[in-house]
């Protein structure tokens, strides 16, 4: 780590086998520095855990009034497979597996309202016409 010393403590371990991960809530105790970045906490709980790192995904920190203390949570996946199917895309382009898309909000509004107008079970089907359509703009 740096210069300053940091403490990772886990609480709340729970085994998921239904999504392929280990899950738990970090804390973390950082007296003397803003925050700990992203990057240290993966490499230091993937040890922890004798995981790789880029199987780590950290999120929903809060840092405690007054500074030196973090909570956020914590999930180990088994493959990258897994964490390829169950995490969310934002979290998937945060980690640096996916890029982000840029779509102008005009493209999302009018796919968003195409798909409104059609009901019944070819509601879905023209969805994701109206999605393929703002995608390729």
């Amino acid at each position: 780590m740096t210069e300053q010393s940091v403490v990772i403590k886990t609480r709340k371990f729970m085994r998921n086998p239904l999504l392929a991960r280990k899950q738990m809530i970090v804390d973390i105790i950082h007296p003397g520095r803003p925050n700990v970045p992203r990057a240290e906490l993966q490499e230091v709980i993937g040890g922890m855990h004798k995981s790789d790192a880029k199987l780590v995904v950290l999120f929903g920190f809060r840092t405690k009034f007054g500074g030196g203390k973090s909570t956020g949570f914590c999930v180990i996946y088994d493959t990258e497979d897994a964490l390829r199917k169950f995490e969310p895309k934002y979290r998937l382009v945060r980690q640096g597996f996916e890029e982000k898309k840029e779509k102008s909000r005009k493209a999302i509004k009018e796919a968003k309202n195409k798909g409104k107008k059609i009901r019944g079970t070819g509601a879905s089907i023209a969805k994701h016409k109206a999605k393929r359509a703002a995608g390729a703009d």
